[in-house]
Parts: structure tokens; C-alpha cells; sequence
């Protein structure tokens, strides 16, 4: 990996607070803008997630988890989650969110002029469910056991090792448990080395990945997700995830 860690300054904090907490009016406050593409941290567990499998008592992992909001999003189906991240910073806010259920951060105007908004946790969300740590999702450590639940959105092409990630899954999610992936393949040697991208070469993504994943994992849905991430109030990133849901097989 070259030069520095984006996801380490503030600005990419007060960015991903917008990203997973802000409002349709606070992200798009021209009025303008891709609506559909809003929510992406609850959408990628409401959209995927198959509730009517769990029972209520299930562990949660949220691997790449950010600001947390789909770790609390989890909490509402699973008796508990950990949010996992390699940013102290988003961690730290994380935390923040869990004690307090609310943290302030700035929001970039334009240029230097910035405006204080507020991130909140939902009150239906039972805050006590979810824990939050500092880790590489490369490389993880044995003692986290299996889960019901794994998800992780917007990170494969976020990781120095995406196939060390992959290869992890299968003693990560437990026999019938669920696995929602997310990502828009977006390879980056500032992130990836080459030989380690999944497709994006010569292959496609999507068919490089369902080839590692489908020994230990059966494909019961598949769906485009969109999601923006708000710079300032005229400068957004755009992208399009590809949603799945995995079930482990037993």
C-alpha cells in the first residue's frame, strides 16, 4: 500500500458521519441529488439481511464497520454484534455513539465554511448489543469465534489482503449463517497490491468472487445498491455497490 491512510483524517470522519447518520436534507441540501442512493449503511443490512431466518439471539460481525450505523442497523435483529474497523478514529466515534447516542461533528460547506450537525442512534436501538474494536479484517484473530451473522460493505477493495478475507469467511460464519457482502469493486493499488485484486484484470469481479466464495457459500440474493458520499454541498462521490447474501453452507 502507498502513501497515507485516507480513512485516518477528520475529514474522512465528518464525511462518513454525514455518510451513515445525515439526513435526506442535510446530505442533499440543494435539493438535488440521487435519492435513491441515501441509507446505504441501513439499506445494505435491510436489503440483505434474511430476518425471518433469525431467531432473536444471534451473534453479529460487522467487519469494515466505519461509524457503526449498520452495526446498530444488526442490533436490532441480533442479541449481539461487534463492529470491527482499522481506523482508531472511527472507532473512537463509534464508541462515542454507543455511550452517549449522539456524537456532533462539521460538515463541509464550501472551502473553510463548515456547520456543526449531529449523528444519532436510533432509540429503538438497544445500544448495550453492540461492542466496537480496532482490527485489520486481514487478519483477525482466532478468539472471535463464528457468527450468524457477517457483513461487510464497502471493503473487499478496501483491503491489502482481500483474499486472506475471503479465505477467513468460511470458519467466520457459522454452518447455515448469512454473509452480506458489499462492494463496487473499485481496485486501487493505492490500497491493493495488483496481484492481489479479486478480477478487475482480465476476469470480472463478481465471477472471481463467486468462484471463491461458492465452495463454502450458497448465493441466495443478489441486488445493485446504490450510495453517496456528500464532499460539500455541490460535490458528492457516486457509486454502486453489488449487494449478496451468502447462506454457509452446513
Amino acid at each position: 500500500m502507498k502513501g497515507n491512510d485516507p480513512y485516518l483524517t477528520d475529514l474522512a470522519l465528518s464525511e462518513y458521519l454525514l455518510f451513515h447518520y445525515g439526513s435526506k436534507e442535510e446530505i442533499l441540501s440543494l435539493g438535488v441529488g440521487p435519492k435513491d442512493a441515501l441509507g446505504f449503511s441501513v439499506r445494505t443490512v435491510e436489503r440483505l439481511l434474511d430476518s425471518n431466518a433469525l431467531s432473536g439471539d444471534e451473534r453479529a460481525l460487522d467487519l469494515g464497520c466505519a461509524v457503526g450505523r449498520s452495526s446498530f442497523e444488526l442490533a436490532k435483529s441480533c442479541r449481539k454484534v461487534i463492529g470491527i474497523d482499522k481506523s482508531p478514529a472511527f472507532v473512537r466515534a463509534c464508541e462515542t455513539l454507543r455511550i452517549s447516542g449522539e456524537l456532533p461533528f462539521p460538515s463541509v460547506k464550501q472551502g473553510e465554511i463548515s456547520r456543526f450537525l449531529l449523528a444519532r442512534v436510533e432509540d429503538q436501538v438497544d445500544r448495550e448489543r453492540v461492542r466496537f474494536e480496532v482490527g485489520d479484517a486481514c487478519s483477525l484473530p482466532n478468539s472471535l469465534g463464528s457468527f450468524e451473522v457477517v457483513h461487510a460493505a464497502n471493503l473487499l477493495c478496501r483491503l491489502s489482503e482481500p483474499r486472506a478475507f475471503l479465505a477467513r469467511l468460511p470458519d467466520l460464519v457459522s454452518p447455515g449463517g448469512q454473509l452480506l457482502l458489499a462492494t463496487p469493486f473499485t481496485w486501487l493499488e493505492e490500497f491493493t497490491p495488483k496481484d492481489q485484486w479479486i478480477g478487475g484484470l482480465e476476469e470480472d469481479s463478481s465471477h472471481v468472487l463467486k468462484s471463491f466464495l461458492s465452495s463454502s457459500f450458497q448465493l441466495e440474493r443478489e441486488l445493485n445498491l446504490p450510495f453517496l458520499i456528500r464532499e460539500h454541498e455541490r460535490k458528492f462521490q457516486f457509486g454502486v455497490s453489488l449487494g449478496m447474501l451468502w447462506r454457509r453452507n452446513r
